[in-house]
């Protein structure tokens, strides 16, 4: 008898229907002359056995290969001590684990801040690592930069055999640049590829990126240019006025956006000149200088448009505020003090209004909404400081008024400011307001939080926790206090969780932070040692 389909199944189909109805066809299967056939139902199991292991086994053994080319070069960084590259392997397994008897967070969201720290301080893993360290950020892009330049050499060589990590040979870093050799890749690659050769190409020589682009700029989808224009961002300057200039003529509306708004980055283009020059006919400092006089735009002329402003209010608002506001964010922050010859806080201060006599809340909040977008697509720290106030303080300890409750524009304008600031800033909004509003201004500070920010945290946190408020409704602040916390704010989280009710959600929360945070110090402990 033939036996045509896989082993396996025969036998399955065997044991279905009985070795009486459908005997086994002993002579035509592997490794039947190794069992006994004197009864066929033990014949049926040692054979399922020996089936079993041998698809077990795995693939089969093939000729060698040739080595694949030259090895690896040198990497002369020191290896990581050995207490770090074991940490380095329990974070690459994912795994979570206990800490005094309490859960630790997801191991894997405190990866990045060591691949961070390690690449810092320019130590190299051990070899054995580095595929599992690759396969991580191949399933993590936010992981590629500081993996591919911990990877070293051995990553390079590495990803040219294994086609799973091409993105290492299409991320460049200080320690390992990539020079493109030939533009073969941007004329025949995929998208992504493309878009990551005009990148790299870009970054280390903007004028032959910007001309790689302009040479097929014609002949590109609509849904490609936005991206390519996107790669402009790196080493914008002033040459790049012409080419962006044309663009505002493209037939996507999407495109001449895009152009117009990086355009508006460079205060001295023409574009920016044509925002100020419509901004300083819409606002203007009143003859008492008493408050600002508003007049927006009748039309959205051919010119207007064309400098990307659409005519139509895609937000619903009315149209002329909608032109204003979009000259207003549009314009460079510099005209106002050569105009009014008045600092940002004193411009603020003023009235709004489109008469003499007559004042409007509604054009005072289109113009610092304007003036907000303004100062974040300028980074114009001075109008961010301005637009944010003072830092709220507690009632009873000064007089400065409130800060206006956070918003996403708030949060916008904090990232404009130094990093310091920024935590200082969110300190105070948190002692105030609590953490209820907190989550994006948390979210624009740099981390790990300074100490002062940190201990601002941890005392909401136990407010929270004495008010009767359920951890759930801080899940989000709770989940990034794991990972940006300062490690030295574990002593004052176990103090809560030895505080708080035994068996309780917020024992539970606390002791599991805790247990992070002290994690998160052993960590940095050992990439320091």
């Amino acid at each position: 008898m033939t036996i045509t389909q896989d082993p396996w199944e025969t036998l399955h189909t065997s044991a279905l229907l009985g070795t009486d109805r459908r005997p086994l066809p002993a002579t035509a299967l592997p490794l039947a002359d190794a069992v006994d056939q004197g009864d066929p139902a033990t014949a049926l199991l040692e054979l399922a056995a020996l089936a079993a292991v041998r698809r077990r086994a795995g693939a089969l053994p093939v000729p060698a290969a040739e080595p694949p080319g030259p090895p690896a070069a040198e990497d002369t960084r020191p290896e990581l001590p050995e207490p770090a590259a074991r940490r380095l392997a329990v974070l690459l397994s994912g795994r979570t684990g206990s800490s005094g008897g309490g859960t630790l967070a997801n191991l894997a969201e405190l990866l990045p801040q060591w691949l961070g720290t390690a690449r810092a301080r320019g130590l190299r893993p051990p070899a054995a690592l580095i595929p599992g360290l690759l396969d991580a950020a191949r399933a993590r892009s936010e992981l590629r930069a500081d993996a591919v330049a911990l990877a070293g050499p051995l990553g390079r060589w590495l990803a040219e055999q294994n086609p799973d990590w091409r993105f290492v040979l299409r991320t460049t870093t200080p320690e390992l640049p990539q020079q493109p050799t030939d533009d073969r890749l941007w004329h025949e690659g995929l998208f992504a590829e493309r878009v990551t050769h005009l990148t790299l190409v870009r970054r280390r020589d903007p004028a032959a990126g910007l001309e790689l682009l302009r040479g097929t700029w014609s002949t590109e989808r609509a849904e490609d240019r936005l991206l390519f224009l996107d790669a402009l961002q790196d080493g914008l300057s002033p040459a790049d006025e012409p080419f962006l200039e044309a663009a505002l003529g493209d037939r996507s509306k999407n495109v001449r956006a895009t152009a117009a708004e990086l355009l508006s980055t460079l205060p001295g283009s023409a574009l920016a000149r044509r925002m100020a020059d419509r901004a300083r006919a819409a606002v203007r400092l009143a003859g008492t200088g008493t408050h600002l006089l508003v007049t927006p735009p009748a039309e959205c002329d051919a010119q207007m448009q064309r400098d990307g402003i659409a005519p139509k209010s895609p937000t619903g608002r009315g149209e002329r505020a909608w032109w204003f506001g979009e000259v207003v964010a549009a314009a460079p922050l510099s005209v106002w003090p050569e105009s009014t010859g008045l600092a940002p806080e004193q411009l603020l201060a003023l009235r709004a209004g489109d008469s003499i006599d007559e004042t409007s809340s509604s054009w005072a909040d289109d113009l610092r909404e304007a003036w907000a977008r303004a100062a974040v697509r300028q980074q114009d720290a001075d109008w961010a400081r301005a637009l944010l106030g003072p830092a709220p303080v507690p009632p009873g300890r000064g007089t400065r008024a409130r800060a206006p409750r956070a918003t996403g524009a708030p949060a916008k304008l904090l990232a404009v400011l130094p990093p310091e600031e920024r935590a200082a800033w969110t300190a105070a909004f948190i002692e105030v307001h609590g953490l209820g509003e907190a989550f994006q201004l948390l979210g624009a500070c740099t981390t790990p939080w300074t100490p002062p920010l940190s201990t601002a945290v941890v005392t909401a946190l136990a407010r929270a926790a004495a008010s009767g408020a359920y951890p759930w409704s801080h899940s989000g602040v709770l989940g990034m206090t794991e990972r940006a916390l300062a490690p030295e704010t574990a002593a004052a989280v176990e103090e809560l969780a030895a505080g708080a009710a035994p068996d309780s959600a917020w024992s539970e929360t606390f002791t599991r932070l805790a247990g992070t945070l002290r994690f998160r110090a052993a960590m940095l402990a050992e990439l320091a040692g």
